[in-house]
């Protein structure tokens, strides 16, 4: 998805290189094993990401979740619980083109209700499952690392 309109507008007021601190919502499908579904952002070469994006105006993080599972994997999810809310130096991104974001998370856990999670092929390129064992041997984003960190999916000695 492009950027959003309202964050086009800011760019245009600040420039792209300002720092915009942005609310957002992380998304952590899990299966009936218990894996994980991690996705890969087409043009971020950091590693495995999240499901997520910034809230848009007149919009709640969790349906914010709720939305970003639809455009970036196809899915309708049902928000099982808020995990946590999450900011700071971890979770400031430079995007390939030079904006600059950091970004405070609601991580909430979803249950798949319908489809089969597919990348949309324009922001996500790769989704998969993945357990605990296979989580820690993967290349994961730094914003990533730190939600699966905080909430308990990733050991806090993994790399």
């Amino acid at each position: 998805m492009p950027i959003p309109p309202h964050i086009a507008r800011l760019r245009a007021a600040v420039g792209p290189t300002e720092l915009l601190l942005l609310p957002s919502a992380s998304v952590l499908p899990v299966d009936p094993a218990g894996r994980l579904l991690l996705v890969r952002h087409r043009g971020h070469t950091d590693g495995w990401g999240l499901v997520g994006g910034a809230v848009e105006p007149g919009e709640s993080p969790a349906e914010a979740a709720v939305r970003e599972a639809w455009e970036e994997i196809g899915v309708e999810v049902r928000v099982v619980r808020l995990l946590d809310v999450l900011g700071g130096p971890d979770f400031e991104v430079i995007y390939p083109h030079g904006d600059r974001a950091a970004y405070v998370t609601a991580v909430y856990q979803v249950e798949i209700v319908a489809g089969t999670p597919l990348p949309d092929g324009d922001e996500i390129g790769a989704a998969g499952w993945f357990d605990r064992t296979e989580i820690a041997t993967l290349p994961i984003s730094r914003f990533a690392r730190a939600v699966l960190r905080a909430t308990g999916h990733l050991d806090e000695s993994a790399g």
